[in-house]
């Protein structure tokens, strides 16, 4: 490794799981792989689908004395660069979906949608949501793809490159004051005026229902690795953490198809914005102030979502929080090929590999977390470069570079 890991601050909380057993049928009530079934055959049937690759990074394995790490590249997912395609757009579809059926009295095919059968219907509806960047691209990208309109809330420190994207798909972007939250009020405010339809990936007392097809849509991407895998559980998953949607997505598909088999799940997030953590270590949804400023900017969230603790608090093992610095290090080391194929993936998506480089460099956390020769590790590297500019200052190259010399 170019950098011993061991150097750069780290924390670590223990959850409360409650042991490894069936999937809870109260959880199947938010995420579930009947629920599952239907968002991976409505995602296959859209255009441009393909499968992300599942990467072996057997020298970074041998170098922390892991049996394998697998490494699941979403940097090009329907060329939106993020594994976020998967819900906004997902959730997106399904709010047409049902307000169609309202309209028509009938089922919706997906076809007769993607080919314009219903416009008269969805280009009066409007969708919105707030985002640090790549859940407001997706929901524009399923706007434009479904034909209905977008406005998309951005916070003052989102970069313009991701805002750009986001304009890209011809939504509306709208920048707001303050951090992630603040735009999060923003976008629910500007909603209830407009009679938009709000479309966020995190959920809020009232607002669970959407919520839930966004981390449904995420578990395509759980199934994906679990076929990649022959079936076969790794024993560890490192899964970045943000308002908890993606974690919570990623450890109910693996818990309830392989109940006592599941892995153990770590959570992993940046020091400035660790609400996850802080809600393990509180007992309790804790919500964390400031401006959350990290380079990690779609885990950049101080408020956990609803409908996901309960599933990590109840299936996570452990919360870790990261420093910057830690994340940059990973992307640099992707780079450079040291740990495998070169693989270009930005800030937010190497924080699972982040965290499990920390743990592993120190002999007590890989025990703490029972990490040995036999580990099958598994991450999810979720984004590629979103904000190029900000990945070549960070790595010294552009990612186009990287994946060349794959």
């Amino acid at each position: 490794m170019t950098k011993d890991f061991s150097a750069f601050r780290i924390r670590l909380v223990s959850g409360r799981p409650q042991g490894k057993g069936p999937y809870p049928a109260a959880f199947k009530e938010i995420l579930s792989l009947a629920a599952g079934k239907h968002a991976f055959e409505t995602v296959t049937a859209w255009s441009g689908y393909a499968e992300t690759p599942l990467v072996a990074l057997a020298p970074l394995a041998a170098k922390t004395g892991v049996g394998a790490i697998h490494f699941k590249h979403e940097a090009g997912r329907f060329g939106l660069g993020s594994f976020k395609a998967l819900g906004g757009a997902y959730a997106v579809f399904r709010l047409l979906e049902a307000r169609i059926t309202e309209k028509t009295g009938k089922p919706v095919e997906i076809a007769a949608l993607l080919d314009g059968d219903y416009a008269d219907i969805v280009s009066g509806i409007t969708v919105t949501c707030a985002t640090d960047g790549n859940h407001g691209r997706s929901v524009a990208w399923g706007a434009s793809l479904f034909g209905c309109q977008a406005v998309i809330f951005i916070h003052e420190t989102v970069s313009r490159a991701r805002e750009d994207a986001i304009a890209h798909y011809g939504a509306q972007v709208v920048r707001a004051k303050g951090n992630y939250d603040d735009s999060i009020r923003e976008a629910a405010r500007q909603a209830n005026a407009n009679g938009w339809f709000v479309v966020s990936d995190t959920s809020y007392p009232g607002y669970t229902d959407i919520p839930r097809n966004v981390m449904q849509g995420y578990s395509v991407m759980a199934e994906e690795a679990i076929r990649q895998m022959d079936r076969k559980p790794p024993t560890h998953i490192f899964i970045q953490g943000g308002v908890g949607g993606l974690a919570a997505a990623v450890t109910a598909h693996f818990w309830e198809t392989f109940g006592a088999d599941a892995p153990r799940v770590i959570v992993v997030e940046p020091e400035n914005a660790a609400c996850l953590l802080e809600s393990a270590a509180a007992g309790k949804p804790t919500v964390v102030g400031g401006a959350l400023d990290t380079i990690m900017a779609g885990l950049a969230c101080g408020e956990p979502s609803i409908i996901a603790w309960p599933i990590l608090e109840a299936g996570v093992s452990n919360f870790i929080e990261i420093e910057d610095e830690a994340a940059a290090e990973t992307m640099r080391l992707l780079a450079s090929g040291d740990a495998g194929k070169p693989l270009a993936s930005g800030e937010s998506g190497v924080a699972g590999l982040s965290g499990f480089l920390c743990a592993a460099a120190r002999p007590d956390w890989k025990e703490t977390l029972g990490l040995s020769p036999d580990s099958v590790i598994l991450c999810f590297g979720s984004e590629g470069d979103t904000d190029p500019a900000l990945y070549e200052e960070i790595v010294g190259r552009p990612a186009s570079d990287v994946e060349q010399a794959r």
